[in-house]
């Protein structure tokens, strides 16, 4: 009488192969029904008739499709999937921390670039040393309007404190992101002061060319590295139902993830900083190279992020 449903459910373990995901929701509802049928079957022929050929055969189907059932989601995350949608995933899981990193850094940007421009002397006392040079009055030795040391100086500087200020900026999300928008708030400041002071020297051309190329994208890094400070100081903050520990443990390991996903990109920039921006390109090739990246970048944040949340939960270690 029951061998219809012993087959049926024979034939959904074997569709299934090592995760029922392949069935479908339909198809694990029906298998999680069959297997709780066959486990009754089994207990009654196990105490009524333990000699009969069926109970062994049931007990074989029941325990393959127990792990079907029962089986926990794998902990660790695949290195493919992780590239290709992990990692979009998680960068959009909180628009809303992303919306106000961007927020903390180029705000204070825009605000310091017109401070620049109409109080070069004060602005110019703000910046360290290194960037300097940017409020000097420009040559036409060189195609960058640079020399070639100062070109390459300047460069490397900006991208070394781009990638200290992403670095920072995931870090310091365990000081309940107090860290972290500070670290924002003084970046972009600095941000805005360099290329207003650029602005007013008549720099602004090759400091642009210096820049956008390997810039667009290490910004985009720092907004990614800012909201997840953010998130993990939020969670410190107001853990919601969970303890605090509970709550800062698992922001931790999206954190992590985070960085490591944008660790990378931020060597992509490197690249670019080291081979492209020092052949002075010019002005059109140097924001059609930052542009390009930066699009690449947030593109395929919007195309597989959106197309991750919709497959799965967000990846955790």
């Amino acid at each position: 009488d029951r061998t219809a449903a012993w087959s049926e459910l024979e034939q959904l373990v074997r569709a299934a192969g090592r995760s029922s995901r392949r069935l479908g929701p339909d198809g694990v509802l029906r298998l999680g029904t069959l297997y709780r049928s066959a486990a009754a079957d089994l207990a009654l022929g196990r105490a009524r008739y333990p000699g009969d050929p069926a109970v062994a055969r049931l007990e074989d189907l029941v325990g393959r499709a127990r792990n079907l059932v029962y089986a926990a989601p794998p902990r660790r995350l695949s290195l493919l999937r992780f590239v290709t949608t992990g990692y979009w995933q998680l960068i959009l899981e909180r628009p809303a921390m992303l919306a106000l990193s961007a927020v903390l850094m180029f705000g204070p940007a825009a605000l310091a670039g017109g401070w620049a421009v109409n109080d070069p002397g004060a602005a110019g006392g703000l910046l360290p040393v290194e960037y300097t040079s940017v409020a000097e009055p420009r040559t036409e030795d060189t195609d960058l309007g640079l020399t070639t040391s100062e070109e390459a100086g300047f460069s490397a500087e900006v991208f070394t404190n781009n990638v200290r200020v992403t670095l920072l900026a995931f870090a310091g999300g365990i000081s309940a992101g107090v860290v972290t928008a500070a670290i924002l708030l003084f970046n972009g400041v600095l941000l805005g002061a360099i290329a207003g002071l650029s602005w007013g020297a008549g720099n602004i051309r090759p400091f642009v060319e210096l820049v956008a190329p390997h810039g667009v994208l290490e910004l985009s890094c720092i907004v990614v590295a800012g909201a997840a400070g953010l998130r993990l100081g939020w969670s410190l903050v107001a853990p919601g139902r969970r303890s605090r520990v509970d709550s800062v443990t698992a922001e931790a390991r999206r954190t992590v993830l985070i960085a490591l996903g944008t660790a990378p990109w931020l060597v992509l920039a490197g690249l670019v900083e080291s081979f492209v921006t020092p052949r002075g390109v010019g002005l059109t090739a140097a924001l059609a190279v930052g542009l390009a990246l930066g699009a690449l970048y947030w593109a395929a944040a919007l195309w597989r992020g959106r197309l991750g949340a919709t497959a799965a939960t967000a990846p955790s270690l």
